[in-house]
């Protein structure tokens, strides 16, 4: 098939990529920055460069590339900005979904997050609602992804993952991440809030299973949803910082999600099915 990543050189899609190439699609990848294009034409990607906010440049992109499938792993994550992701998620995805339509594209694969659910005492399912009643800042966070979710399911076919936090290389938690600089400068506190990770790799897969996958919303997280008060110890010893303080309470919608519907329904199996050992291994 004659697919169209947009989000080639983020921490997804450089994983996606060589799995879809592997499996002998041929891939065409919008790129922002030119300095890119040498990059991608070697892992055997055809480059497209056009800015996500600029409509023309996104719409030329998709009747140049006429693909048969978009996916879709826009983000905005560099500065650590909730504001900028949340303008990506909705204004990159307007354009994105339109110009997708223009050309009959009658299928899109999204990448969403699984910590948007309302608040619960128990890990979420995809028929919980998203918590649009949020306070901010969380508000900016639910109001870039219900965005999102509700642009992409104007396509014919629509599958949209809503992925855990990610870990492994590339990512905030990595090594050298934005949050190991936070937990070794012991700005984190363990407390009771609840979270669900998932390994950048299961990530990339999940997006190429879903090239076949019914229409429908559903969780991309390992198996296992832990507080903070077990998950931040491990991590900071993975990445020999000191232990972290420990405090009682938690944010709203820290509850985690399940990932039922992937394994049972799907038949998705992750190949990092805890963060316990994948904190040991994978940072």
């Amino acid at each position: 098939m004659k697919i169209f990543v947009a989000g080639t050189t983020g921490v997804i899609g450089r994983f996606l990529i060589p799995l879809l190439v592997e499996e002998g699609h041929e891939v065409s990848g919008m790129i922002r920055d030119e300095s890119h294009v040498n990059k991608i034409i070697k892992m055997g990607v055809k480059p497209v460069v056009a800015d996500a906010f600029d409509r023309d440049a996104v719409f030329a992109a998709l009747q140049k590339s006429q693909p048969d499938i978009v996916i879709h792993q826009l983000t905005s994550l560099s500065t650590g900005s909730s504001v900028d992701n949340a303008r990506i998620r909705i204004e990159g995805t307007r354009n994105l979904v339109d110009a997708a339509k223009s050309v009959g594209v009658k299928r899109m694969i999204a990448q969403s997050i699984s910590w948007a659910y309302e608040d619960g005492d128990i890990p979420a399912a995809e028929e919980v609602p998203l918590d649009i009643h949020a306070p901010m800042p969380r508000k900016t966070t639910i109001d870039g992804i219900a965005a999102l979710e509700e642009k992409v399911t104007e396509m014919p076919e629509s599958v949209i993952l809503r992925y855990g936090t990610l870990y492994g290389p590339g990512t905030w938690y990595a090594i050298d991440g934005i949050v190991a600089d936070q937990v070794r400068r012991k700005e984190l506190v363990a407390t009771n809030g609840v979270s669900s990770f998932l390994h950048v790799e299961d990530a990339a897969r999940a997006a190429l299973l879903a090239l076949d996958w019914p229409s429908g919303l559903v969780n991309i997280v390992d198996d296992s949803p832990a507080p903070g008060t077990l998950w931040l110890p491990a991590y900071a010893s993975a990445i020999g910082a000191a232990q972290p303080s420990i405090q009682a309470g938690r944010n709203r919608g820290e509850r985690g999600a399940s990932n039922n519907k992937a394994r049972n329904k799907y038949g998705w199996e992750p190949i990092y099915p805890s963060w316990s050992e994948g904190f040991k291994n994978c940072l």
